[in-house]
């Protein structure tokens, strides 16, 4: 018992037995009696702190690459990589402190609880094995390269730390009355409640880190040459300013893929089956030719990759934000693309709603191209067409037609399209005046393989032609 509890029970016990001496009026309740009311409003003990989790092991460094010129010598090369380091194991979870159970109270109460053990560390990467490159005039010499390019064994994954049990109860129940009124009196009553005490729960234990990955092993690249590969540039990334009206050359060392890569070095070498065999040099000159009306400089930094394959084509990838039209021709190791249209992606949905006129059959929807892209875009058009009177609710609404609006009711003058929603198979009641109609445009446009979708709504009431 605490020495505050201890120093306030005489003068509470004294002010009960006053109590008591005097004329009763109401119920009479003497919580310092029971000795444990106090401690009764919170739950008793204090919950342990959980264990801390371990560190991941370091990922195994790679053995060095490393590139030799063949001149029948012995060679003996260990390119390994290194192992990755364990896991560290996580803490076990500090114990509760579980205190005194008070004997009696007014509530149920929760002993302290348990606490989770810490997770184990993940172990680390085994490094991959070092990529020999070797140059040589007569094959056989290979036999006297003896290389060891194996990769590094993963880590292995920390244990988790054990959970901790929660504390349990001394006692598990007990009963608590409470008197109301008089003693003696017929307003005197007394009633019995059961409380209980429960144990307090157990910790999980920490989860085991995972092993880490074994490494590759070491490549083998041949060359049948003594003089080196020169440096290659199989892809260059420049903004569509930069390149335009310009050459830039692209080159690639292009390699066969063989197996049976142990077969060619000496008996117990250590590296993957598949090799690499030089091929031959690819090189190719690249230049953009600019045919769109507005200059390359006002699609500012939108980037271009330009890549040279083994097939010694150039493929051009624009941004996802820019739309090209164009097309690509090789002659004499130079490939031009011609740049015929450019579109930024943001300038090819600005449809919007410009008249709604006419009634019946002549009942037209027009819709302006706001970015000025309709010579350039090809555009088709989905009509849903609803229609309710004029004493109806936006629920009384009922679709009347859903389907594309053939091309030979679209008309098109310059950046400016009328659909003759009154040349397709609406009933004549629905495009009558005073007809309310709800409309939903979805227009596709595209250039080349790219499209979009714009979705385009209008909500009005059909008027008499003037």
């Amino acid at each position: 018992m605490s020495n505050s509890l201890r120093g306030k029970l005489p003068l509470l016990l004294t002010f009960c037995l006053f109590t008591s001496l005097l004329p009763a009026s109401g119920s009479v309740l003497c919580p310092a009696i029971a000795n444990n009311n106090y401690l009764a409003n919170r739950d008793y003990g204090r919950d342990g702190s959980a264990g801390t989790s371990g560190r991941s092991g370091r990922d195994g460094r790679d053995g060095q690459n490393q590139t030799i010129v063949i001149d029948g010598s012995s060679v003996n090369l260990d390119l390994s990589g290194q192992n990755g380091d364990d896991g560290e194991d996580g803490e076990n979870g500090y114990r509760p402190d579980c205190g005194y159970q008070p004997e009696k109270g007014n509530r149920d109460i929760h002993a302290a609880d348990g606490v989770a053990g810490g997770n184990g560390g993940k172990g680390g990467n085994g490094g991959n094995g070092g990529s020999l490159t070797a140059y040589y005039t007569n094959l056989a010499d290979l036999r006297k390269i003896l290389v060891r390019a194996t990769p590094g064994e993963g880590g292995r994954g920390g244990r988790g730390g054990n959970g901790t049990s929660g504390c349990n109860c001394r006692r598990r129940s007990w009963e608590v009355e409470t008197c109301k009124g008089t003693p003696g009196s017929s307003d005197y009553k007394c009633t019995k409640k059961r409380y209980r005490c429960h144990d307090g729960r157990d910790g999980s234990n920490g989860s085991d880190g995972s092993d880490g990955r074994t490494g590759r092993l070491g490549v083998l690249s041949i060359v049948n040459s003594k003089e080196p590969l020169a440096a290659e540039t199989p892809s260059i990334n420049l903004s569509i300013a930069e390149l335009t009206g310009k050459q830039f050359p692209l080159s690639k060392n292009k390699w066969n893929l063989r197996t049976g890569a142990t077969s060619l070095l000496a008996p117990g070498s250590m590296v993957a089956d598949e090799y690499r065999e030089f091929a031959q040099r690819l090189e190719e000159s690249f230049q953009i030719v600019w045919q769109e009306k507005q200059p390359s400089q006002s699609f500012g930094n939108q980037p271009v990759t330009v890549t040279l394959n083994d097939s010694k084509q150039v493929e051009v990838t624009f941004a996802e934000d820019l739309w090209v039209d164009g097309n690509s021709k090789s002659e004499n190791n130079l490939t031009t693309y011609t740049v015929n249209h450019a579109i930024l992606k943001q300038d090819v949905t600005r449809l919007a709603i410009a008249e709604f006129a006419g009634a019946g059959e002549n009942l037209n929807l027009k819709i302006v191209d706001l970015a000025a892209k309709s010579d350039v875009l090809q555009t088709k058009f989905r009509v849903k067409f609803r229609a309710r009177d004029n004493f109806g609710g936006f629920s009384d609404y009922k679709t009347v037609y859903t389907g594309d609006v053939p091309s030979e009711f679209v008309t098109r003058d310059y950046n400016r399209f009328i659909l003759a929603l009154g040349k397709l198979k609406i009933p004549e009641d629905a495009l009558s005046p005073g007809t309310n109609v709800d409309i939903e445009v979805i227009a596709t446009r595209s250039l080349g393989e790219r499209s979009a979708k714009q979705t385009i709504n209008w909500q009005s009431a059909i008027r008499k032609p003037k």
